[in-house]
């Protein structure tokens, strides 16, 4: 069996419900109604209840970036590369809404737990909003590949041990 660590970005219990209702709907009008329309509706209800994230095979060393929807995950496996440390990252995140000719755009802050090997390339395994959930997720990593965790959440970045 294969050790297998997955993150995927969390997807409310409301959205799966709704998307798998709107996917049996989706059916039912694609039987009766119309196929275009009812095809429409399961592109929908795909897009509520699907997420993206990261994967990493620790018996074969293969990471993936996936697409992943009711548990399902889509994504190539690529070689893993050796890893030096984890970095936990504070950002910002743009998301630009537009709506009957008017648009806002919202900032929020986010958190990366970036993995980083070859000394400054990296893989960016996980996305969060909260700062506790990004350092469980680097405390694990720590654990599997034995290395050490730079925090980079402040303006001065500093090495943590545990």
């Amino acid at each position: 069996m294969n050790n297998i660590i997955t993150y995927t970005k969390p997807v409310s219990t409301f959205k799966i419900i709704f998307g798998a209702i709107v996917i049996l709907f989706a059916f039912y009008i694609i039987f009766f109604e119309s196929i275009l329309f009812g095809c429409f509706m399961i592109g929908f209800a795909v897009y509520l209840a699907s997420t993206t994230g990261s994967q990493y095979n620790m018996d074969n060393n293969t990471v993936r970036n996936i697409w992943s929807i009711f548990g399902i995950h889509f994504g190539k496996w690529k070689v893993g590369p050796n890893f030096e440390y984890i970095s936990v990252f504070k950002g910002k995140q743009k998301q630009r809404v537009n709506s009957l000719g008017a648009s806002t755009t919202f900032i929020d802050e986010i958190f990366l737990v970036n993995l980083f090997y070859d000394r400054n390339k990296h893989l960016t395994f996980y996305r969060t909003f909260e700062k506790e959930a990004a350092f469980k997720i680097a405390k694990h990593f720590q654990l599997v590949f034995n290395i050490d965790i730079l925090d980079s959440t402040e303006r001065e970045q500093k090495w943590l041990s545990y």
